[in-house]
């Protein structure tokens, strides 16, 4: 549970970030199309298609968290306070 919280907050591992919420939700809605045309639909998996949105959605997510790192919460171990 410790991997899903931290992975889902900021740098405190306190302040819920939204833009990374869209961007696992995004990724799972991903592969879950993908099962969903394979399986029900039929159709082939296109390996190089799949890997290319899923490197995008990577790579906006990369860039989404970088632009946006000076907004992050600061830890209080950083900031010197103690809890």
């Amino acid at each position: 549970m410790y991997f899903l919280k931290s992975m889902l907050t900021g740098v405190d591992n306190e302040t819920h970030d939204f833009g990374r919420y869209i961007g696992v939700l995004s990724i799972l809605v991903a592969l879950g199309l993908q099962v969903y045309v394979v399986v029900f639909k039929g159709q082939s998996f296109d390996l190089q298609n799949y890997g290319i949105g899923i490197g995008a959605l990577v790579a906006g997510l990369g860039a989404m968290l970088k632009l946006k790192e000076s907004t992050e919460p600061v830890a209080a171990v950083e900031a010197g306070v103690q809890k």
